[in-house]
């Protein structure tokens, strides 16, 4: 992948998380600025999701952890846990809002 499909698949996705967030019955602040997008909980806990251009890669802070994720194979994937990223975002957000979170890349 060269820098211009780099930028535009991670807008894309950043984009998507965003309109997913919005989409959720529930409590949220999302602010998307320069390759950062922050999802603020009811509890103060976020999740912070920022493009990592030279490495290629997208990064997510959680409450409770740090990954960093490669494009392989169509989908974003955690370089350490092997996690798919709209699975962990899905179980992370279920936990930092106390309830169950279902969020789906875009078809």
């Amino acid at each position: 992948m060269n820098d211009v499909e780099y930028e535009a698949l991670t807008d894309a996705v950043l984009i998507a998380v965003e309109d997913a967030f919005e989409q959720l019955d529930l409590d949220l602040d999302t602010e998307n600025h320069g390759g950062l997008l922050s999802i603020a909980f009811p509890d103060r806990s976020k999740i912070v999701i920022n493009k990592q251009p030279p490495l290629h890669q997208l990064w997510v802070a959680t409450k409770f952890n740090g990954h960093h994720f490669e494009y392989r194979d169509g989908q974003w994937i955690d370089n350490r846990s092997g996690a798919e990223f709209w699975q962990l975002l899905s179980d992370a957000a279920s936990k930092q809002a106390g309830e169950s979170v279902t969020l789906r890349a875009p078809a």
